[in-house]
């Protein structure tokens, strides 16, 4: 996967409406996410990604944020924060005709967590 994926490889939608010019910047956020707070990457089914997130109030309100955001611009994605028995993940689902944006969401994510360890 290039850093470009999901920038200049036509798999964002058009039902994606961030402008062009800010999604270099939204895909640095993820990137910060992914490799900073992000312990685990699993893809539940070919429409659900699950992202562990280290244990903490502040990544919890970040990726909260963050997922506000994008569904502000990509309302094809639907996340989920649970906090429970001291974890927090993160769950990111689609339909099935945006499937292959989430693929790429959750290899860029794993790509990112694997490149810290």
């Amino acid at each position: 996967m290039t850093d470009d994926l999901m920038v200049d490889d036509d798999l964002l939608p058009t039902a994606c409406t961030l402008p062009t010019a800010q999604q270099p910047l939204r895909r640095a956020e993820f990137d910060d996410l992914f490799a900073g707070d992000v312990l685990s990457v699993s893809q539940v089914s070919p429409l659900q990604v699950r992202l562990e997130l280290r244990p903490d109030a502040e990544v919890a309100a970040r990726a909260a944020s963050l997922a506000a955001k994008e569904t502000g611009c990509c309302s094809f994605f639907t996340f989920g924060l649970t906090i429970t028995d001291g974890t927090v993940s993160v769950t990111v689902s689609t339909e099935k005709e945006h499937g292959t944006v989430l693929a790429a969401f959750g290899a860029r994510a794993q790509a990112k967590v694997g490149s810290r360890l």
